[in-house]
Order: C-alpha cells, then structure tokens, then sequence
C-alpha cells in the first residue's frame, strides 16, 4: 500500500470523470481519467512551462470491463518520499509511476514507451509495489 493516500473517489466506469493527486513531497502529479471509452493513469511533471504529461498508462477498455455497472473505489497515492504514485481500483494495483527512474508499470502493459520515458515498456512487474514498502 502506498504511503499516504491522496485521493480516493467512487467512479462508475464508463462515466467521464478525472481525479488528481499532487505529490505531496515533489513537482510531480497524476491523474487519473475516464473518457467514456477508457481509462488512463498520467504522469505529470508539473515544473514544467509546456505539456506537463510526460507519460501515460492505459488502464482499461470501457467495453471489456465486465462490472461496469457496479460502483468502483479509486484510490491514488504517493510514497513517503514524494517520488512514486499508484493507482488501485477496488483494492487492486494496477499501475504506478517510478518517477526518479522515469519507469511506468501497468497491467495492459500498453501503450509503447515513449522516448524519455519507459524504456523497457510498461509492462506490470510485481516488484514495483516494493517501491511503496
């Protein structure tokens, strides 16, 4: 479990919404989006005067979400250090951000890495919630 929670709202899936969750401890942020279609986790870094999104996750497909018609509980949060964010959904990791390592992990492991961040893909390794210990 991450550190400190900073955010956590109930979503439909399928409903637009967007939740965000400053570091507490960094210029960093995420946010979490739901567009009616899919949803997606980005990382921020918000030091910066252009696009501040510098990577993004793909979380899931509206359509092949099976339990889309339940309430699901979304939380956000950053480790202790202000460096490290994930994203659970009904008690369930499904993706986080290493932002000292500039790495993001998810379990669709898409989209491709970009050319600053991700190099090794996003691929979801479990060792990634030992960031948060």
């Amino acid at each position: 479990m991450p550190a400190e929670l900073v955010a956590e709202q109930t979503i439909t899936v399928g409903e637009p919404i967007i939740i965000d969750a400053p570091s507490p401890g960094a210029s960093y942020g995420i946010v979490f989006e739901d567009d009616g279609r899919t949803g997606y986790l980005y990382a921020l870094d918000l030091a910066r005067d252009d696009n501040q999104i510098v990577d993004a996750l793909h979380i899931y497909n509206v359509a092949d979400v099976v339990d889309r018609d339940r309430p699901s509980q979304v939380q956000l949060g950053w480790s202790r250090d202000g460096l490290k964010a994930l994203l659970i959904i009904n008690g369930y990791p499904h993706a986080a951000f290493d932002f000292a390592a500039r790495r993001g992990y998810c379990r669709t492991g898409f989209p491709p890495p970009g050319p600053t961040w991700s190099a090794a893909g996003h691929g979801w390794d479990d060792n990634a919630l030992r960031l948060f210990d």
